[in-house]
């Protein structure tokens, strides 16, 4: 098996179709199909099978595909180290972060490392936090940040820091600025939260649905909304509460758009992880970066007053 037939092989798997990686490869149909035939043929079984509703993987293409991705991450990092080669501090740089990270300071601390490093080409994506991790794994992502961690072998976590969890309300809530002894005394209140996504546990979107069931409620009025944006928009026109990481509230705290209850027993933290491939190569600009977000969140200035 050639690099360039596992490259199409994961082609035409993301793409889902041969049309659709012919484009993205710059490549015609015919030679599409004529790798992925040469492929077949090395390995004695169809990696694909053609139905009525497009392609999908075989059998072999389920079990190949874990090992296509890490070849291609690897070939990506040997580019990644001749390039470092060349010139120190320069090159491709990409990061996948938690959208509810990717706030105003986070931002700025990217900005400057931008301005410092004005070679090195840093790209920037949001997604959930397990999107994150297989960014990473596929090597589609340099750098990870995220919350929790899982158990996948490929990759390397670190803490940075834990970010404080608090309840965010409307500026004319009844409890707006006050403090109250107990969480369970929100109870009966209506909850915004983001839709957990069967098969895909997402420590975000399930959080405030344990703390309840910690403190023996399981049932409650709650409405999913899978943005952020449009939580925090339906939290300051009080159609609910939420349960919201402190530096994501930040802004909408300090413009007085969004008011937070204090809860005496609210204890809980969010964890959050640095994630790089295990043993997988860092730029001299990547790791640079990851020192400057440890620097930055050991500093606290990407938690406020956590």
């Amino acid at each position: 098996m050639d690099v360039e037939g596992l490259k199409t092989f994961l082609a035409v798997y993301r793409q889902r179709s041969f049309s659709n990686a012919a484009r993205v490869l710059n490549r015609t149909q015919p030679a599409i199909s004529n790798r992925i035939h040469l492929l077949e043929q090395e390995l004695g079984m169809p990696v694909f099978e053609r139905t009525t509703a497009g392609i999908m993987l075989s059998q072999a293409g389920r079990v190949l595909l874990p090992y296509a991705e890490r070849v291609l991450a690897s070939v990506q990092d040997a580019d990644a180290a001749m390039q470092s080669l060349a010139t120190e501090n320069a090159g491709p740089v990409a990061i996948a972060i938690v959208g509810t990270l990717a706030g105003t300071r986070i931002t700025q601390t990217l900005k400057r490392f931008v301005d410092a490093h004005p070679t090195v080409d840093l790209t920037l994506q949001t997604a959930r936090s397990t999107e994150v991790s297989e960014l990473v794994r596929r090597g589609e992502a340099t750098i990870g940040l995220r919350y929790d961690r899982d158990r996948s072998s490929d990759l390397d976590y670190r803490i940075l820091t834990h970010e404080k969890l608090l309840v965010a309300c409307a500026p004319n809530h009844p409890l707006a600025r006050q403090s109250i002894s107990f969480f369970s005394e929100l109870l009966n209140e209506r909850w915004i939260a983001f839709p957990e996504i069967q098969g895909q546990r997402e420590i975000w979107a399930s959080h405030v649905f344990s703390i309840f069931s910690v403190l023996g409620h399981s049932d409650l009025n709650w409405m999913p909304v899978d943005s952020l944006t449009a939580q925090k928009r339906l939290v300051e026109a009080g159609f609910g509460l939420a349960l919201m990481t402190e530096s994501s509230i930040a802004e909408e705290r300090a413009s007085g758009a969004m008011r937070t209850i204090d809860v005496n027993d609210l204890t809980a933290r969010m964890p959050i992880f640095s994630v790089t491939r295990k043993g997988g190569f860092l730029s001299a600009g990547a790791s640079s970066l990851l020192g400057i977000l440890f620097a930055e969140f050991a500093a606290g200035s990407l938690t406020a007053n956590s």
